[in-house]
């Protein structure tokens, strides 16, 4: 089942340009969105060939099976009941068995979940933004090295600057100084943790096993050191720093790697270190959630356009956004608290309701 198929067979109950054009957010760079509704055909229902969701390639154009729309619906999630909540001006098609689904036979309490739940984790989300666009990661990957240390007079000094401008004297050296980390020897120190016993050997003639044996390792290396060899120094490795570092590093280039360019460079450009954009819509999940438990219902076109899209063009301060955020969240927990709604979807009456509107599409 293709979107094509939709309209050849005569299968859409709904569709409607949603997104940012429904909501009264739109500039004259907005893409148009549309979501719908559709029915299979008898036999496709009855049958194996079920389609719960039928979507173009950028997801620009969805379409949702009836039941699937209405599961979802009774899970109140955001989106779907943006959907029943499209307004006038934006429907394109609706079949009247779409007048059956009212956006107050699904409202509730959940509502708290899922839109300032999802907002929360959007916050979130940007807090970590914020923390990729400051503190970017170097492209080339540091080594366990880097985390490794050398105690001397009472105090560390980082492995690598030791290895480099260790005297060349005393019998141990590399022509004009410095050690090479593969001629040295790590033993366990017992009863501590990263704590090591620091062995060179210049000649090479032991097989000391380095301190890593490559630049990919994760752990560093151990040998077998000979009775009677004397440490030439003690070493700590912080392992812990060391998987924390690898952590953030995968992460931020998975990030960099799968940004929109033309939102980050945005996002660079008015300098406020947060995805503008992403927060416009939060602020605005946050605010159609509060005036679900102030009224009762769901109305998308908002009415404090010009300060979202001051948001969205990178206006208000990190701080200033997430100032508002937590005030509505404050608001959302008040309204909450007082709502009338019921605590879940009522699940039979609902239910019943999608019985009735595939009674009508299958014994038409």
């Amino acid at each position: 089942m293709k979107l094509d198929d939709l309209q050849s067979q005569n299968l859409i109950l709904f569709q409607a340009i949603s997104g940012s054009r429904s909501f009264g957010l739109a500039t004259e760079n907005s893409d148009t969105d549309i979501r719908g509704v559709y029915y299979l055909p008898k036999e496709d229902f009855f049958g194996l060939n079920y389609f719960p969701q039928i979507s173009n390639e950028t997801n620009d154009i969805t379409y949702y099976e009836v039941g699937r729309l209405v599961e979802l619906l009774q899970k109140n999630n955001p989106n779907i009941l943006e959907i029943l909540a499209s307004p006038e001006d934006c429907i394109l098609q609706k079949s009247p068995l779409m007048d059956l689904l009212k956006p107050e036979d699904f409202l509730s309490k959940l509502c708290k979940d899922t839109f300032a739940g999802y907002a929360i984790s959007q916050i979130k989300k940007a807090k970590g933004l914020n923390k990729k666009i400051l503190n970017p990661i170097d492209k080339e990957r540091k080594s366990i090295l880097d985390f490794c240390y050398i105690l001397e007079n009472n105090g560390s000094v980082p492995l690598k600057k030791w290895l480099r401008e260790f005297p060349s004297s005393g019998g141990v050296s590399e022509g004009r100084g410095g050690l090479m980390q593969e001629k040295c020897g790590l033993i366990n120190i017992d009863n501590t943790k990263g704590m090591f016993a620091l062995f060179y050997n210049e000649s090479g003639d032991l097989n000391y096993k380095g301190i890593i044996q490559n630049e990919e390792a994760n752990q560093v290396s151990l040998s077998s050191i000979p009775k009677g060899e004397k440490s030439l120094a003690f070493m700590f490795c912080n392992l812990d720093a060391y998987s924390t570092y690898c952590k953030d590093y995968r992460e931020y280039w998975k990030w960099v790697s799968e940004r929109n360019e033309d939102r980050y460079n945005v996002n660079q450009n008015h300098g406020q270190n947060y995805d503008s954009k992403n927060m416009m819509h939060t602020i605005r999940l946050l605010q159609s959630c509060e005036q679900i438990f102030k009224t009762n219902s769901l109305n998308i076109r908002v009415e404090n356009r010009d300060e979202l899209l001051d948001i969205k063009a990178g206006n208000w301060s990190y701080d200033s956004v997430m100032k508002k955020a937590e005030k509505l969240i404050q608001s959302i927990e008040y309204y909450h608290s007082k709502s009338t709604l019921p605590e879940y979807t009522d699940l039979e009456k609902t239910t019943k309701i999608l019985v009735e509107i595939r009674s009508c599409l299958y014994n038409h």
